[in-house]
């Protein structure tokens, strides 16, 4: 792509783990040079986070992933030389990204009224776990902890399976997303009025915007709170047949479907009953799972959706990633790259989730080293 959208904007991460440097990562992709701020010493934390025993050019590859098409600039901000540089650099910079807690980067100086006092037009982003007020503000802000706090793993799993996390970081990646969202925005505002903005966020905060649908339905139904299913549970509020199934060879998702549409071609006569009065699909979602699960084991997922699809049933196969990445549904996309680093580090990884003008953003090199670009910044900054 000959421009992006962000093409000579500056980004300043000085933020570590994953939602910062997340949130860096996207406007990476959407063409901001990126400056990625660390510590001699080790550097992000990140970088030893390991997801399994790989390691790729010393560091793990959450840290290649979240952290590709970055430099990296080693500062000691203990250090008054090494914050000097690094307050020429804030100089240079449209948008600054920090994920500490409340009251470190304070002691730092390099909070948002200081930066907003000295450079007016720098777009400060900032990321919390909990906030900046309350009882939990001096609490550790972490992935694990968020989903707990927020409700989301209460709403996962089967009735009687307790509380279910994700399998995923979703606290810091909804947060990073969050505040991309607001950066741009801060941006746009920007080149109207000149100057900057601070945009806020905290993991719980993503994680509560995250439930606003079902919030919405509890605040406005008499703070009822829903049963999950205690069978194949894929929703607290929806009725059956909502859910993943076994089939003979493997799995089915079927979504929003009338019983009554399915009853037939399933050729099961015995959702009838239930297919009468649809308010039956959420108090009877047990039995009528069941139901659907002893029949749906009988036959390939391959052999139900040859049924099932053509008279337009919300139903899908469910992929392992093998099976998705052989898929040619996955294969049009195009979402996955070889990034390098001239240490002879390869790294496989994704692409950014969106295009533009018909064009995916591609980015060739790898995450940095520590401080590998430090010499280079000083001598363009004359830092």
């Amino acid at each position: 792509m000959a421009t992006m959208p962000l093409d000579g904007l500056l980004v300043l991460d000085l933020s570590q783990f994953l939602s910062g440097p997340y949130a860096a990562l996207r406007l990476a992709d959407l063409g901001a040079r990126v400056i990625k701020i660390e510590r001699p010493d080790g550097g992000d934390l990140c970088r030893r986070l390991y997801l399994t025993d790989t390691e790729i050019g010393g560091d793990s590859t959450l840290f290649h992933a979240i952290n590709r098409g970055k430099e990296s600039f080693a500062a000691d901000l203990k250090n008054p030389a090494d914050l000097a540089a690094l307050w020429k650099l804030i100089g240079r910079a449209d948008v600054v990204i920090q994920n500490f807690r409340p009251g470190v980067i304070e002691r730092i100086g390099l909070d948002w009224a200081t930066v907003h006092a000295r450079h007016p037009r720098v777009v400060y982003a900032s990321i919390t776990g909990w906030g900046t007020e309350g009882p939990w503000v001096d609490l550790p802000g972490q992935d694990l902890l968020a989903q707990s706090r927020s409700g989301v793993t209460w709403l996962n799993g089967d009735e009687d399976d307790g509380p279910v996390p994700f399998g995923l970081a979703v606290a810091d990646m909804l947060a990073g997303a969050t505040i991309v969202q607001g950066v741009l925005a801060a941006l746009v505002r920007r080149g109207v009025t000149g100057t900057g903005a601070h945009v806020e966020t905290s993991l719980l905060e993503a994680l509560v915007d995250f439930q606003f649908e079902v919030l919405t339905t509890y605040l406005n139904d008499g703070n009822r709170l829903p049963t999950r299913s205690n069978f194949r549970s894929a929703h607290a509020y929806l009725a059956a047949p909502y859910g993943i199934y076994r089939t003979r060879d493997g799995w089915l998702a079927i979504a929003m479907t009338p019983l009554a549409k399915l009853m037939p071609l399933l050729d099961l006569p015995e959702l009838a009953p239930y297919a009468a009065d649809a308010k039956l699909g959420f108090s009877h979602r047990d039995d009528i799972k069941r139901l659907i699960a002893d029949h749906l084991a009988r036959k390939t997922t391959d052999e139900w959706l040859a049924v099932l699809q053509p008279a337009d049933v919300w139903c899908a196969s469910v992929l392992n990633w093998p099976q998705l990445l052989a898929s040619d549904g996955f294969k049009v996309l195009d979402m996955l790259q070889t990034v390098t680093r001239p240490d002879a580090v390869r790294i496989d990884t994704t692409r950014a989730p969106l295009r533009i003008d018909g064009v995916r953003p591609a980015t060739p090199s790898a995450a940095p080293r520590i401080g590998e670009h430090t010499a280079a910044l000083r001598a363009e900054f004359a830092l």
